[in-house]
């Protein structure tokens, strides 16, 4: 019995030893499997890898958990998509601004398949929409058509935010960008959250922007972006979104409970709770007011460019084809002199232009000389300070040339 007892240990020993054999194998292939999958941004599988360590950092300043809720924000003209995290308290703060590398279209909304238009709205993306296994290392698709363009027979599919920096219709990141922003949002999903949004602009929604393409097409679709842009810098909260008579509505609760928001149909009766309602209202009448007098200085110096292009054309007249090259050198600074002050204008809207400002009603200057040089100070728009008392100076007709002074 003692020498079968023996046999027995030995023989328990043996297997034991080949099984654990069998699993330290298991787990170097399993090591190798993963060194297979790493590259230049990580190792692992690419969906599961962690959020770069800068951006932890981050979370940890501004007091963000790292399973907090998240929104996005995109701007085409700025080319910039901002990743915002709620922080302690319940508001959203901006944890992250990435370049976007490219987008397609132009300015405006996707209207149909195939137009290679990026969509600009409101989407929310759930966890259904995340693409782990995208052609373009990571991905999520935004959801378009959404409620409010399926009510205006807007087309479309696969519209993404994913990476490779390649474009048709989508909003394209760098694959190192991508992979921090699609660890932001799975995150947020372990953390529980249902959807996050994803806001997508024409430009930053301000006075200066709206007045500058105030003569687009889609003004009116951007007016109604911009309440829902409001909504959320005065609340860093992102607004609840329905769609009713084919158009947005931000923060709305019906009066009458069961009733719900129908993309085509009529508007319940709905309320936004007060201060909202207040905060918005008056950010609206005071973004109003500036787009109004920026408007009004935009179309003065357009204007006035006008009125002086047309005084050059009556100068070139008067001085024929032997005018020297001084006069041609000198109509082109005034021209630089212009679009100057249009830049100024239109970057720094409060300010008037400073200087000397290139303008049809400058004063006449006297010439000790009858040479075309002198002829030119006496009537070309530059020179000595301009003010606004030469207003009143009439305009030039295209008589001959006063006799030199002796």
């Amino acid at each position: 019995m003692s020498a079968w007892r023996v046999s027995d240990v030995c023989t328990y020993i043996r297997d034991r030893m080949t099984m654990l054999g069998r699993v330290a194998a298991l787990l170097v292939l399993a090591g190798a499997l993963a060194g297979c999958q790493a590259d230049e941004l990580g190792y692992g599988p690419k969906h599961k890898r962690p959020v770069d360590s800068t951006i932890k950092r981050k979370m940890t300043e501004l007091g963000m958990r790292s399973t907090s809720p998240i929104m996005i924000r995109i701007f085409k003209q700025e080319s910039e998509l901002e990743v915002w995290k709620q922080a302690r308290g319940g508001r959203y703060k901006l944890l992250e601004t990435f370049e976007i590398c490219k987008w397609s279209g132009e300015l405006g909304p996707k209207f149909k398949e195939g137009d290679r238009q990026a969509p600009e709205g409101f989407y929310e993306i759930m966890p259904s929409l995340m693409n782990p296994k995208s052609s373009y290392h990571l991905a999520f698709n935004l959801g378009y058509p959404n409620r409010f363009d399926r009510a205006h027979g807007r087309t479309g599919s696969h519209l993404m935010v994913h990476g490779a920096c390649s474009s048709r219709g989508c909003y394209a990141m760098t694959d190192k960008q991508v992979q921090d922003i699609y660890a932001l949002a799975r995150d947020s999903f372990k953390g529980g959250q249902r959807s996050f949004q994803v806001q997508a602009f024409p430009f930053r929604m301000t006075p200066e922007n709206m007045a500058k393409n105030r003569e687009s097409e889609h003004m009116d679709f951007w007016r109604m972006l911009k309440v829902g842009y409001d909504h959320f810098e005065l609340t860093k909260v992102p607004p609840k979104i329905s769609v009713c008579e084919k158009k947005y509505v931000f923060d709305a609760t019906p009066l009458v409970d069961g009733v719900p928001f129908r993309a085509t149909a009529k508007c319940p009766d709905y309320k936004v709770p007060d201060r909202t309602a207040m905060l918005v209202a008056q950010k609206q009448s005071t973004d109003e007011e500036k787009f109004q007098t920026i408007v009004a200085r935009i179309e003065a110096r357009e204007e006035r460019k006008e009125r002086w292009e047309e005084r050059q054309k009556a100068i070139a007249g008067l001085l024929g084809s032997d005018a020297p090259a001084a006069a041609e050198a000198t109509v082109e600074a005034g021209s630089a002199a212009a679009d100057g002050a249009a830049t100024a204008v239109a970057v720094a809207p409060k300010q008037r232009p400073e200087g000397d400002v290139a303008t049809a009603y400058a004063p006449a200057q006297k010439s000790d000389s009858g040479t075309p040089g002198g002829f030119m100070k006496r009537w070309l728009p530059f020179g000595s300070k301009t003010t606004e008392e030469t207003a009143t100076v009439g305009s030039i007709e295209g008589a001959a040339a006063p006799a030199p002074k002796p």
